[in-house]
């Protein structure tokens, strides 16, 4: 797969040491990154699953779900793993939408690096994908950061789905977020 590099523009280059930001295929070879934030309590809070506790199950993780996986990619600082990213596709009625997930190591949360990445999908996805007309984002209501990622990265707001997703035993509020094919980018 093709290295999809940002070049950082003026006004985010408010700090260099997190401007060259790439994304390209996750692979076993990355299992110590992966496990800095598969363990991580902040980084996995709001994720379906808990933390990992051992290497194995990352590696499990990668060999079976990530790599068969048609668009999962490492959010990367000079080629090094710091955290994931993802479209997965929908079949049949739903081929036209996708929804997108990431996950970013919490030493680098609050820099611009998750938005960057983010925005580097959207100006992708839609070429690569012709049939997607929609990605969209489902976040809990609680994770403020990362709402604030997608508005950042030109997602619009759709609204709260009551009660929408079981995450540790607990139904959860989750918030929509879309981007339309159609849609300016930012």
């Amino acid at each position: 797969m093709e290295d999809l590099s940002l070049q950082p523009k003026a006004k985010e280059s408010r700090d260099d040491e997190f401007s060259e930001i790439s994304l390209r295929p996750l692979d076993l070879s990355d299992i110590d990154d992966f496990m800095v934030w598969a363990t991580d309590d902040k980084v996995t809070r709001f994720c379906s699953w808990g933390p990992y506790t051992s290497k194995a199950q990352g590696l499990d993780y990668i060999k079976n779900k990530v790599l068969p996986h048609p668009w999962f990619k490492a959010i990367c600082l000079d080629n090094r793993p710091i955290g994931t990213i993802s479209v997965t596709e929908n079949s049949g009625s739903e081929r036209c939408r996708s929804e997108l997930g990431y996950l970013l190591a919490s030493k680098y949360w609050g820099k611009g690096i998750a938005t960057r990445a983010v925005k580097m999908v959207a100006e992708t996805i839609f070429d690569e994908w012709p049939h997607l007309e929609r990605l969209e984002a489902l976040v809990d209501v609680e994770n403020v950061g990362s709402q604030k990622v997608l508005q950042k990265a030109g997602f619009l707001k759709e609204g709260v789905l009551r009660k929408y997703f079981i995450q540790m035993g607990k139904a959860r509020d989750m918030v929509m977020f879309s981007l339309l094919s159609t849609d300016p980018r930012i």
